[in-house]
């Protein structure tokens, strides 16, 4: 098998999504929104396309549903094992969460197509010895627990995602945001792009706003409010912190009084706003 390495050869796209549907064995996928991920992951690979996919490992998977002698429904767990499908890849992040450093490391699945097209799936975890054990547990439930949980999953996957592609040394030409989940990942871009007050003279003009809506795409698969997660900035300010100024990320993720919600940062920074992953992906190479 070649080494992981040759898919750092080339810039390519980076498409998040916080759940993927490949196999029925990776069970990382709730439905619509993970089987058309897998879709789009495939047919890039069937065209070739220079794509990088990144998601949660999710290692308890979403849920597995079974009825009772009186009809209710009944959800337990669905385990599986990443070290018997994916390859452990070397390095870790660090991220920050409720002020306490959490490590993020990634797992690797390579999708082949039979047109000789293959494509990386890095699977975001958590679970590593000398992170607190309820930063253990961050990745294990696919859309689990409650906002505080949620919110964290969205931490991991945006900025350690981000985080994780640089450590590995992929380049990056352009993200691809596929739904709101991974939309902190424009905050780590507005950080890493910032520019230099004293070149701009104005602290709101060393956002380089711009700069990060050229390197982004962002398509829905939910187009309605109920759709997309909304977190209070008190909560985001605990758990957090301050990763870009406070009047930033309001003017960015909507009014306090509107509960700070991460779709309008998704929509407010990325370049295109699509309901088709596929073709925001081809946009993405022909710009």
């Amino acid at each position: 098998m070649n080494s992981w390495k040759q898919y750092t050869e080339l810039s390519r796209i980076a498409y998040f999504s916080m759940e993927i549907g490949l196999t029925t064995e990776i069970p990382t996928y709730s439905g619509g929104l993970g089987v058309l991920a897998g879709d789009t992951i495939k047919s890039a690979a069937d065209l070739k396309l220079p794509m990088v996919a990144v998601t949660l490992i999710s290692r308890k998977g979403y849920f597995r549903q079974t009825f009772d002698a009186q009809g209710w429904q009944q959800e337990s767990s669905v385990d599986w094992r990443p070290e018997d499908l994916l390859e452990l890849l070397p390095g870790k992040a660090l991220i920050s969460i409720e002020n306490r450093d959490v490590k993020v490391q990634a797992w690797l699945y390579r999708v082949k197509s039979p047109t000789g097209g293959e494509l990386p799936v890095l699977f975001l975890d958590t679970d590593i010895p000398g992170n607190l054990a309820e930063d253990r547990k961050i990745t294990d439930h696919l859309y689990g627990g409650d906002k505080s949980y949620r919110l964290k999953q969205e931490i991991v996957l945006g900025i350690g995602g981000a985080r994780i592609l640089q450590i590995l040394g992929f380049r990056i030409r352009k993200y691809h945001l596929n739904e709101g989940h991974a939309s902190l990942l424009t905050l780590e871009l507005l950080n890493h792009h910032r520019l230099s007050v004293e070149d701009t003279w104005d602290e709101r003009a060393s956002w380089d706003t711009r700069r990060v809506q050229d390197k982004c795409v962002f398509t829905t698969h939910t187009p309605v409010e109920a759709g997309h997660d909304r977190f209070p900035y008190e909560l985001v300010e605990r758990i957090m912190g301050e990763v870009i100024p406070t009047d930033l990320l309001q003017e960015l993720g909507g009014a306090p009084q509107n509960w700070g919600g991460f779709r309008e940062i998704s929509q407010n920074l990325p370049e295109f706003l699509v309901f088709q992953p596929l073709l925001a992906t081809l946009k993405s190479l022909v710009r």
